[in-house]
């Protein structure tokens, strides 16, 4: 069951209703914002599909989750999320790591931490040197939008 993080490339012009509902309830309210939701989620693929021309999802490993939580992860009062509040406040003594190979097995879900105070989303920079094809396109078709996979993590790195 692979977690993915989901990140929004384009902007509010022109986006049909059902599509921003969509958006917000993703937690995906302005460019450059990503969330991190488990594939088993129900009704997620769906979502995914309806979303497909305005953002971009694929698998995150390990190393770009830990990397993502510590330098993007932030607490109500744009707090950052260290290791220290990791193991008061959830009761994780690993911090950030084991924290981050629970939300990879399925074992916490990273939107049901906001009851914690954690912001169920990350703002993200654009991409250093910039997108690598057109922000209209699909992935596939040498674009930016869509499923990528794996690549995804190539491209978060350049966001943060």
């Amino acid at each position: 069951m692979p977690l993915y993080l989901i990140i929004r490339i384009r902007g509010t012009v022109d986006v049909r209703p059902e599509v921003e509902h969509t958006l917000y309830l993703l937690r995906l309210r302005q460019r450059f914002a990503a969330s991190l939701y488990h594939s088993s989620l129900p009704g997620l693929e769906g979502m995914l599909q309806k979303i497909r021309d305005w953002a971009t999802w694929g698998e995150i490993d390990r190393d770009t989750l830990i990397q993502l939580i510590r330098v993007r992860g932030r607490l109500v009062g744009d707090k950052p999320i260290t290791d220290e509040w990791v193991q008061k406040n959830l009761g994780l003594y690993g911090g950030i790591p084991e924290l981050a190979d629970k939300l990879l097995s399925g074992e916490i879900m990273y939107h049901k931490l906001e009851d914690k105070g954690v912001k169920p989303f990350f703002r993200l920079h654009p991409p250093r040197g910039g997108f690598k094809g057109s922000i209209k396109r699909h992935y596939g078709d040498g674009g930016e939008l869509g499923y990528r996979g794996t690549a995804i993590n190539e491209l978060v790195r350049r966001m943060l």
